[in-house]
């Protein structure tokens, strides 16, 4: 690797602004505001405004406004049975 292109990877603290969960992980993003973690240390703190623990995918309150999909269009169309 080249020396000097690279930017500076460090572990920070991401934390949900809508929910508070907050995880620890590595990023190339700095900041200014800083948060002590469960180990003792001081990192430094991002603030997301979605993470795995609002977003309505992974908390299962996502609502699917589409009722059938694309093979069942297709067979439809085409007139295939699924019996």
């Amino acid at each position: 690797m080249k020396p000097d292109i690279h930017p500076d990877y460090h572990t920070v603290v991401f934390r949900d602004t809508s929910t508070g969960f907050q995880f620890l992980s590595g990023s190339t993003r700095t900041s200014d505001e800083t948060v002590e973690w469960e180990d003792g240390n001081t990192y430094p703190l991002i603030r997301v405004e979605i993470s795995s623990d609002s977003h309505p995918f992974y908390t299962g309150r996502q609502q699917f406004t589409q009722a059938d999909g694309r093979v069942d269009r297709f067979n439809r169309k085409y007139g295939i049975s699924n019996e």
